[in-house]
């Protein structure tokens, strides 16, 4: 492929949010939607006015999407895995999130080449064919809609798939030029653990000579929506509105992270146990790896490797593993 034909991206589905990396950088967007947000109130004397979130109108409607749309609308919280597979609430975030990434980084005007990252449950057992072609089949085409009332188009012209574990290994074997890392690249023909703490899951990847070992590698729903839950247990507020609270660390979780970590570190010791002696290096990205920084590290007897950008590691890596291949 010529460079100057195509755009290339790294995404990283996330349930909390939407990850994207390109050439000219990442962001990330708050896996947040909001319907029939419709009606406005106008300015009040005496409070203070906050900016709408992004509203994106296709042909299904419109859904507003990001930080606070849950502030106003009906929020819609689908963390099944179907939602990845094109649902109603996954398309508003896809064209949120190219409409931030153009806004931040100019146009996108070059057909989209796309590495998407995947959940581990999703790219195993006997549907996993099935999905893939699902995913592929939604994001790839010509795709138009409106952002707060701006007509956007953007074509993607291929998509590629991998669990989203695979984008941390290559991000942290690759530097930004997509070449490998002298001192890190003999990590390909050892034995390493990739150990993603996202915010619906916990995703556990042993590679070996660069390829997955089976019964080491296993995705579980116990990532941050797990500690959300339980300092929310009667569910008076949305995931959204703790998230976002958490975020911006207006959240007490003083009670409720020792007892998230020892489920996080459970999950790991029954997969793993006694097999971390034989892992060369362990690396731990995603949002929940900052919040269990201390508990990992401990566990992992010092082989554990915090990535300088855990929440983005994943969508950068992806393009890293783009940019090698292509």
């Amino acid at each position: 492929m010529n460079d100057n034909n195509f755009f290339y991206l790294g995404e990283d589905l996330g349930m909390g949010a939407n990850k994207l990396y390109g050439a000219p950088g990442g962001l990330q967007v708050l896996s947040q939607v909001a319907t029939n947000g419709n009606q406005h109130l106008m300015n009040s004397t005496g409070l203070r006015q906050r900016q709408r979130p992004l509203e994106i109108k296709t042909e299904q409607g419109s859904a507003y999407i990001g930080e606070g749309a849950h502030d106003y609308g009906r929020p819609v919280e689908n963390l099944s895995f179907d939602s990845l597979i094109g649902a109603q609430n996954r398309s508003p975030l896809l064209y949120g999130s190219l409409t931030r990434y153009q806004q931040q980084y100019g146009p996108i005007n070059q057909p989209v080449v796309m590495m998407v990252g995947m959940p581990l449950q999703m790219m195993s057992g006997e549907t996993a064919k099935e999905i893939a072609n699902q995913v592929r089949q939604w994001l790839k085409g010509v795709h138009t809609w409106q952002a707060d009332g701006q007509e956007q188009r953007v074509e993607i012209a291929e998509v590629k798939l991998t669990p989203q574990p695979v984008g941390a290994l290559f991000d942290y074997v690759l530097d930004e030029t997509a070449k490998f890392i002298p001192e890190r690249a003999s990590l390909l023909k050892e034995e390493v653990g990739i150990l993603s703490v996202g915010f619906n899951t916990l995703e556990m990847l042993v590679v070996r000579d660069r390829a997955p070992v089976e019964r080491f590698t296993v995705g579980q729903t116990v990532g941050v929506r797990r500690l959300l839950e339980l300092v929310n247990p009667a569910g008076v507020y949305s995931l959204g509105e703790l998230d976002i609270a958490l975020r911006a660390g207006h959240l007490d979780i003083e009670s409720a992270l020792p007892v998230w970590a020892r489920e996080v570190n459970g999950e790991i010791e029954k997969r793993w146990g006694t097999a971390l002696k034989r892992f060369a290096r362990v690396i731990v990205v995603g949002g929940g790896a900052l919040l269990l920084k201390d508990a990992l590290t401990r566990q992992f007897n010092g082989k554990a490797v915090l990535s300088d950008e855990p929440v983005l590691s994943i969508a950068r890596g992806l393009y890293k593993l783009l940019m090698m291949k292509k």
